[in-house]
C-alpha cells in the first residue's frame, strides 16, 4: 500500500505547471478582437459537384495563412529511471533532442498562430516557417490539452496574413472542404474533400466534438487548416483514423467556433475558461431509451444534477432529457459538449427539455467549472456528496472521480473513490479551493498532501 501511495502522490502533485496570464482584454465579438470573424451574409454552392466549383481561390487564401512548426524537445534520460520514477528527478543523465513537426495557422497580422497542443508539447524551442520560406522563432502562448488547441506567437516587423474565422456550427454535412498543411514536410500541401459528420467523439466520453472530412490529411497535417470553398477557417485539423498511420479515407478537426473561443481565453485570461452546465447522463438510443423508460430516442439524458451547479440552480432535473441548447438541436453528449464549449462561465444560455410528456426551455447560466469538477494531471475530481460524507465520516475533502492518466490505469480501481483530506496542512473543503491550490504551485515547490484511501487508510506525503 505505502508503494501504491507513494507513486500515486508523486505523479498526481509533481510537475504541476500554471499558464502565466497574458491579459489582452478581447471578447467575442468585439471590435477589440484580434481575430477576423466571417460575415454571415453569403450564397451557397448547392448541387454543384467538384468539377463546377472553384477551389482555387479558398487555396490560394490558405495556403499563405499555414505555417510549418518544428517543435525541438531536450530530455534526460536518467542514469537510474527506477529512482527517478519513485522519488522523481536525482540529477545526472544524458540529453538528447527530439524533433517533431506539424503545421499551424496565422490567425492574426501580428504573429498569432493556432496549432495542436500534441504539435508543440513539451517543447524547449518551436521554429515556425512561413509560405514565402522565411523562419522564426515562436514563443508559447498557452495550451488547452482536452481539445489538443494551442496557440503560439512569432514576432515579425511586416504585417502578416491572417486567416478569417467562419462558423462551424454553419457548416453542413456534404458541404466541400479543403485541408491545408505541411503533411510529410511537404509545404503548402491542399487536399479536397467533404463533410462526413460532425460532432464526431472518438474518445466516447463526450469531451470532444470533431467535424469528419474525407479530405486526405497525413502525418504534418496536424495543426493546420480546414477551410470552406470561401477560404474560412472552420477547423483544425488534429488527427486520423488509420490502421497504418496515414490517411485511410477519414480525418477530423476541431471546429472553429471551440477553436476561437479556446484562443480568445488564452490571449486574455492565460487559460481556458470553461462553463459547466452541471448535468450527468447518456446520450439516448433505442436501447438506452427503454432503460431509462423513455420515448425518445436522440437526445441527453439527465441522470444527476450537480449540487451548486447552474443546471440546479436553473430547474433542472433527474429524469429530463435536454433537446436544444439555444437555437443548437441536441442529437447526443458530443453535440451538448460542442456547444458549451463554446461558452464562459456565467453565459446563459436557454436549455430545451423534455419532462415526461412537456416540453419546457428553462433559462441557466454556466457555471464555472471548478466548482462542479475539477481536472488535474489526469485525476478528475469532484466534491463530496452526503454518502461519500457519511460513509468515510468526513466534513471536507474533495473525491477522485475518474483516472485518465495512463500510467495509473492499472491502479483505477483503487485511487476512483478516495478522498483528497489536505494540501500543505490546509483541510480542503470544496473543489474550488482545491483547484486555486493545486494551480498555484509549480513543479519546483514541495508541498505535503494527506490521502484518505477507499479502505480507510490515510497516506502522507511530503513532495
Amino acid at each position: 500500500m505505502k508503494r501504491f501511495g507513494n507513486l500515486f502522490l508523486v505523479s498526481l502533485l509533481s510537475g504541476a505547471t500554471t499558464l502565466g496570464a497574458y491579459k489582452l482584454l478581447i471578447e467575442n465579438d468585439r471590435p477589440s478582437s484580434k481575430l477576423s470573424i466571417a460575415s454571415e451574409n453569403f450564397n451557397r454552392n448547392v448541387g454543384l459537384g467538384a468539377e463546377n466549383i472553384d477551389f482555387t481561390t479558398a487555396a490560394d487564401n490558405a495556403i499563405h495563412t499555414v505555417v510549418h512548426v518544428k517543435n525541438v524537445t531536450v530530455y534526460n534520460v536518467p542514469n537510474n529511471p527506477i529512482m527517478e520514477f519513485f522519488y522523481g528527478y536525482q540529477g545526472g543523465g544524458t540529453q538528447q533532442k527530439q524533433v517533431g513537426t506539424g503545421s499551424g495557422v496565422i490567425i492574426s497580422e501580428d504573429g498569432y498562430i493556432v496549432t495542436n497542443n500534441h504539435v508543440v508539447k513539451d517543447a524547449t524551442e518551436l521554429e515556425v516557417t512561413l509560405n514565402n520560406n522565411k523562419t522564426y522563432k515562436a514563443k508559447m502562448i498557452g495550451t488547452d490539452s482536452k481539445m489538443d488547441i494551442a496557440l503560439i506567437k512569432i514576432e515579425s516587423n511586416e504585417k502578416l496574413p491572417f486567416a478569417t474565422f467562419g462558423n462551424s456550427d454553419n457548416i453542413k454535412v456534404g458541404e466541400w472542404v479543403l485541408a491545408v498543411g505541411n503533411p510529410y514536410n511537404l509545404t503548402s500541401t491542399v487536399t479536397a474533400g467533404i463533410v462526413s459528420a460532425k460532432a464526431r467523439d472518438l474518445s466516447n466520453n463526450g469531451i470532444q466534438s470533431f467535424i469528419q472530412t474525407d479530405a486526405a490529411v497525413n502525418p504534418g497535417n496536424s495543426g493546420g487548416a480546414l477551410v470552406n470553398i470561401r477560404g474560412e477557417l472552420i477547423g483544425i485539423n488534429t488527427m486520423i483514423s488509420s490502421p497504418t498511420g496515414s490517411y485511410a479515407g477519414y480525418s477530423f478537426a476541431v471546429p472553429s467556433n471551440i477553436t476561437r473561443k479556446i484562443v480568445e481565453d488564452l490571449m486574455e485570461y492565460g487559460n481556458v475558461q470553461r462553463g459547466v452546465l452541471g448535468v450527468e447522463g447518456g446520450e439516448l438510443n433505442d436501447a438506452a431509451s427503454k432503460e431509462f423508460g423513455v420515448k425518445e430516442t436522440q437526445g441527453f439524458y439527465i441522470n444527476k444534477v450537480y449540487k451548486n451547479s447552474g443546471a440546479e440552480k436553473g430547474g433542472l432535473k433527474k429524469g429530463d432529457v435536454i433537446v436544444q441548447l439555444d437555437n443548437q438541436k441536441i442529437k447526443g453528449f458530443a453535440d451538448l459538449t460542442s456547444y458549451i464549449n463554446t461558452k464562459r462561465p456565467n453565459d446563459q444560455i436557454q436549455v430545451g427539455i423534455l419532462r415526461g410528456n412537456e416540453k419546457l426551455t428553462l433559462p441557466v447560466k454556466l457555471t464555472k467549472k471548478e466548482l462542479v469538477n475539477y481536472e488535474y494531471n489526469g485525476f478528475e475530481l469532484e466534491d463530496l456528496e452526503a454518502a461519500d460524507k457519511k460513509r468515510f465520516r468526513l466534513n471536507n475533502g474533495v473525491k477522485i472521480k475518474d483516472v485518465t492518466n495512463e500510467k495509473f490505469m492499472e491502479y483505477k480501481n483503487e485511487l476512483v473513490g478516495s478522498i483528497i483530506l489536505s494540501i500543505d496542512g490546509i483541510k480542503i473543503t470544496s473543489m474550488e479551493q482545491a483547484s486555486k491550490i493545486l494551480n498555484s504551485k509549480s513543479g519546483s515547490d514541495k508541498f505535503r498532501i494527506e490521502i484518505l484511501t477507499q479502505n480507510g487508510e490515510q497516506v502522507r506525503m511530503l513532495l
